[in-house]
């Protein structure tokens, strides 16, 4: 025992005093005795194992054993056991379990012996911060690089690298810059060190570059398997890109580290966008059990009573989340962040000034702060704010394509009035800006009238033709699919037609749905459940329109009567983690009937009132009972209802479960003597009718395509049977045929844009130029851009004698760049010479600059100067 007690006063002594003498000429003698002394110090103690004794209690902090890892490190110090770990790992344990002042201890103990460790000053940094001692804090931040200065090569282990990155981020040091100079070095050099991969994985992240990010965390896995914080960050980066599998690694977090904090936190989150508060209060409790202290338990508290409406527990919440660090932005910037999610954006946006009142560099506010204050249409400063946070840091992708943005919507051109700012592509402007604005207006007239609400502001309409630069402007980054528009309150973005692919959408639809939005969000002051502002949108749409918005399909009634409804006190839950796009689909479609209902059996009046307590901050479920009945009643009722909706619906066909695979792939004649038992069967009838089609039995295929149509008229997938026996008849020139089932299916579907194309060339065929000018004004709600249709209509309104209408398509012919110019220009001219005697003659010369011997247009030309007013 004396020997090993000497050895370790030799560790305690002699080691530092080489570490000094180290900064003299002799540096590389004392480098190599300090090798020599460590290798014969440790191989001299008895049974000691310096790096696996380490491991060991790393291993215990890294699962949550936190207790555990205390008591491991704490005996190895009071043993005097050398190694700057031990006092870093229990000061990193005793900051888990919220015992920030015996971490100081811990910390000030530690530094004693190893003042030159560059980790144990970072950590010393934030345990200062949460012990309130601010300035102290910073004077170990600032020793770090003084210390590097001084010994640059004494800092080239890759803790050390990975702890002058963190300090140099702390000094907003360009974040690209430490990626290259600290992280990637480590990662280099050692390339199974944990801390490394970490620490350049989390900045990724931060920086929202999740495929970098990803590449980070699953390198770093193939070297350190099963790791709680590197599993945590891959499942974060392909949290957008592959939610079911960045479930599953969560699943494998948890059962690594059951006591994984920003998992269990991410959860909490979770909970909160779906509205499931006390589901969230429940789990913030258990949270609180491992650490009472943890500021963003308090934070998410803070937010669940803000949305609560309760004010005194939010600011009891707010302060006990500041209690240990009360110059912490980060906990406004959560706070205000998770607001905005709730599209309180103006709270939001309060918060995010906070933070930078308690420091003005802290970038992630001054980001949110940005986007906050441009959905809410102050575009001044919110440009303004990102411009700043782009010069704090150019890596963020965040700022770099927001500012890549506003250059784009500076080439947009505005179309603006007494209450809208409608800013668009020139090329689209021009051909059917007016359009939107004829729709806006009578949107708002309609609506705001019916729920006697006056708009106070010019709203804000952006119409994007790249869809990445409509995800920039609503998600802050590129690649976010699956939305049409969104509406913040006062701005609306929307994808314009010339975004749209295979199965474009009705973009008047579209407008009709995120202006009522408008409407609810400012009447409420954004103040609504995800579910009832969706469902009352998707109402409205089908009021305005009946062929709009979502309606029953075979998917949602096989849905509904396998139980898939979602009990209404937790509707917005369906919108978080839907296990498909028919899921989602679904909850739009539900909350939508959610609404239908409560007017038909309440009235129109009570649902007025639900907005109005709404408002005012009563959660909505304690307004549905003020307003209607007793949840329990209320849902118990409305799931009879959508039963019975269900149930009727396509009443005459067989909706039995059949197994359709083995039919197809068995002999026609047994699936024909299925069809005879089934006669009524949609599925199988669908099947059925691809077998003839593929066998090219046209005649049994026309007769099996009728009787679907007479089953299920309405069904509109893309295999409708409409469009197949419409198909049929014009290979077969049956053409009479074709027209009349083309109309039957154009009454139904208001996106089946090849339907209206080709009704409008049967209709020119026959010269009934009225049903050529509907069918192109059907097409024009979906996609406004194609010539073909300009010419339909600009022919239909020549013929109805239209012409200002036929002049505005021709000039829409002309913005499209028409193959035919001359042609444009001159019939552009014919129509303009009564009115603009100049400039048809402009349009004529241009015409004739385009096709020299077009004689048509010197015709017209002799007539404008003979004839010359």
């Amino acid at each position: 025992m004396q020997r090993v007690q000497s050895l370790r006063f030799w560790i305690d002594y002699t080691i530092p005093l080489l570490h000094q003498l180290s900064t003299y000429k002799l540096r590389p003698l004392c480098q190599l005795l300090l090798s020599l002394c460590l290798i014969v110090a440790y191989s001299a103690i008895p049974g000691f194992s310096y790096a696996s004794e380490i491991e060991s209690c790393e291993r215990l902090l890294i699962t949550g054993q936190y207790e555990k890892c205390i008591a491991t490190a704490k005996t190895a110090i009071t043993q005097k056991a050398y190694g700057s770990e031990w006092p870093a790992l229990k000061a990193q344990a005793e900051l888990a379990v919220g015992q920030y002042v015996e971490a100081r201890q811990t910390i000030d103990a530690g530094l004693k012996r190893y003042s030159w460790s560059l980790p144990l000053r970072l950590l010393a940094y934030e345990i200062y911060r949460l012990n309130n001692q601010h300035d102290e804090a910073f004077v170990f931040l600032n020793s770090m690089h003084e210390l590097a200065n001084r010994s640059a090569w004494r800092y080239t282990d890759a803790d050390s690298l990975v702890a002058l990155g963190q300090a140099s981020l702390l000094k907003n040091v360009d974040p690209g810059e430490v990626l290259e100079s600290f992280y990637d070095r480590a990662i280099k050099e050692y390339p199974t060190h944990r801390n490394a991969y970490l620490a350049s994985g989390s900045l990724a992240l931060a920086k929202n570059d999740f495929v970098l990010a990803q590449e980070t965390f699953q390198t770093a896995l193939k070297h350190i398997p099963n790791d709680a914080d590197l599993l945590f960050g891959l499942a974060m980066s392909i949290q957008r890109s592959n939610p079911e599998r960045s479930q599953k690694l969560l699943i494998q977090v948890l059962n690594s580290n059951p006591n994984h904090i920003p998992t269990q936190l991410h959860q909490v989150s979770q909970l909160i966008h779906s509205e499931q508060y006390d589901d969230a209060k429940k789990q913030l409790d258990q949270i609180l059990l491992i650490n009472r202290h943890l500021a963003e338990a308090w934070s998410y508290l803070t937010i669940i009573a803000h949305l609560e409406n309760q004010s005194d527990a939010e600011t009891a919440y707010y302060w006990q989340a500041l209690s240990h660090h009360d110059q912490n932005p980060e906990v406004d910037y959560l706070i205000g962040k998770k607001l905005s999610e709730h599209y309180r954006f103006q709270e939001g946006a309060a918060y995010q000034r906070q933070a930078l009142e308690k420091d003005s560099n802290f970038l992630p506010a001054r980001i949110q702060l940005a986007q906050d204050e441009l959905r809410l249409g102050k575009e001044v400063s919110g440009w303004e704010h990102a411009l700043q946070a782009h010069q704090q840091d150019g890596y963020d992708t965040t700022t770099f394509n927001l500012l890549e943005l506003k250059d784009q919507l500076a080439k947009f051109k505005t179309l603006e009035d007494d209450y809208f700012v409608i800013r668009m592509e020139s090329k689209e402007a021009d051909v059917y800006g007016q359009e939107v604005i004829k729709l806006l207006h009578e949107a708002r007239e309609v609506l705001c009238q019916k729920y006697d609400f006056k708009l106070k502001d010019k709203i804000t309409v952006e119409i994007f033709p790249d869809p990445d630069d409509f995800a920039v402007r609503t998600f802050g980054m590129p690649a976010v699919s699956g939305y049409l528009g969104v509406c913040f309150g006062k701005v609306i973005t929307a994808n314009s037609p010339a975004s749209q692919s295979e199965n474009p959408t009705n973009w008047q639809s579209v407008l009709w749905h995120e202006f009522c939005h408008v409407v609810t969000l400012e009447l409420t002051k954004n103040k609504m459940p995800r579910w009832i502002s969706e469902g009352i949108s998707v109402y409205e749409e089908r009021q305005k329109n009946p062929r709009w918005g979502e309606t029953m399909i075979p998917e949602y009634r096989e849905m509904i009567l396998k139980g898939e409804a979602t009990p209404i006190s937790e509707l917005s839950s369906a919108f978080l983690s839907p296990k498909s796009g028919m899921h989602i689909q679904f909850a739009y479609y539900q909350s939508s009937i959610v609404v239908e209902y409560l007017i038909e059996q309440f009235g129109f009046e009570a649902l007025k009132q639900i907005l109005n307590d709404l408002r005012v901050g009563i959660p909505i479920n304690v307004s549905i009972e003020r307003r209607t009945k007793t949840l329990g009643e209320l849902e118990q009722e409305f799931a009879i209802y959508i039963k019975e909706k269900a149930r009727n619906f396509g009443p005459s066909i067989d909706w039995s479960e059949q197994n359709l695979t083995a039919l197809m792939s068995d002999d026609t004649q047994r699936f024909e003597e299925w069809i005879r038992q089934h006669p009524h069967h949609f599925k199988g009838l669908m099947a059925y009718a691809q077998v003839l089609e593929e066998e090219n039995r046209l005649k049994e295929l026309e007769v099996v395509l009728r009787k679907l149509i007479q089953l299920y008229p309405h069904y509109t997938g893309s295999d409708n049977a409409s469009e197949k026996l419409a198909k049929l008849f014009r290979q077969q020139k049956r053409f009479d045929q074709e027209q009349k089932f083309l109309e039957q299916y154009a009454k139904i579907d208001p996106n089946a844009l090849n339907v209206f194309h080709r009704l409008s060339e049967l209709y020119q065929r026959s010269k009934n130029w009225p049903a050529v000018y509907k069918t192109a004004q059907q097409a024009h709600a979906i996609n406004p851009l194609y010539q073909e249709s300009q010419q339909a209509l600009a022919k239909a309104c020549i013929e109805l004698k239209r012409q200002q209408e036929a002049i505005n398509a021709y000039r829409a012919i002309l913005v499209l760049n028409p193959h035919n110019k001359a042609e444009a220009h001159y019939q552009l001219a014919r129509l303009l010479k009564q009115n603009d005697f100049q400039l048809a003659k402009r349009h004529t010369l241009i015409a004739l600059e385009e096709a020299p011997r077009f004689r048509k247009a010197h015709q017209l030309l002799l007539e404008l100067t003979t004839n010359k007013p």
